[in-house]
């Protein structure tokens, strides 16, 4: 007869080999709250994969400067104008507000996390340019990571924490009505007409 503990044991194993990279570094992160028009997202941020850019978002926290920010844009395969298709809503400061200094690039390839659905991550322009301005996944996005066709020069994008409560949140702003122009063509259709309000950032 199989000992019913020993099942135990392997299933528990088994579990914790197939977990995600998020789920193994639970005793250090740190959770912060983002309160918008549509709803309230929890994040978990992870400092010890990616010191740099968590202190950063924190920072934008501690300080109060995101609130007035907004989601303002939404891509999907349905308006994408990249053939490296991905599905995300971004938010931020945009151009108003105060920026902090511009942080270095953590990569994917340096922290392990991976553009996941729910996943939080840095948008930017040039490796090191990323400021106030973020997104979150919806589904997988490998494009975004190290080495992915998103950006031209295939550093990626800076993963550093997950979306642990509010999914429905990001999902009713990714479906959020776009305006079918855009300043910039390559955002064509992709920026939210209403754009949601970001009310509060603060640490959970």
């Amino acid at each position: 007869m199989l000992d019913r503990r020993a099942i135990l044991a392997a299933l528990a194993a088994a579990a914790l080999v197939a977990a995600p990279a998020f789920a193994a570094k639970r005793d250090h992160e740190v959770r912060v709250r983002m309160v918008t028009e549509k709803g309230t997202i929890v994040l978990a941020l992870y400092p010890d994969r990616a010191p740099v850019t968590v202190a950063n978002f924190l920072a934008y926290a501690d300080k109060g400067l995101m609130r007035g920010g907004t989601f303002y844009r939404t891509v999907s395969p349905k308006n994408d104008n990249n053939p490296a298709v991905i599905s995300v809503i971004q938010g931020g400061l945009g151009d108003g507000g105060p920026q902090l200094p511009a942080i270095v690039h953590e990569t994917t390839r340096l922290t392990g996390l991976k553009h996941q659905d729910g996943t939080l991550s840095m948008a930017r322009g040039a490796p090191g340019s990323a400021t106030s301005e973020f997104f979150i996944c919806l589904g997988a996005n490998t494009a975004l990571d190290f080495g992915g066709a998103r950006n031209p020069d295939g550093q990626g994008f800076a993963a550093f924490g997950k979306v642990i409560e509010g999914m429905d949140v990001v999902r009713a702003i990714h479906d959020a009505p776009t305006r079918a122009n855009a300043d910039d063509p390559y955002m064509k259709g992709q920026m939210i007409e209403k754009p949601v309000r970001i009310l509060e950032l603060s640490r959970k």
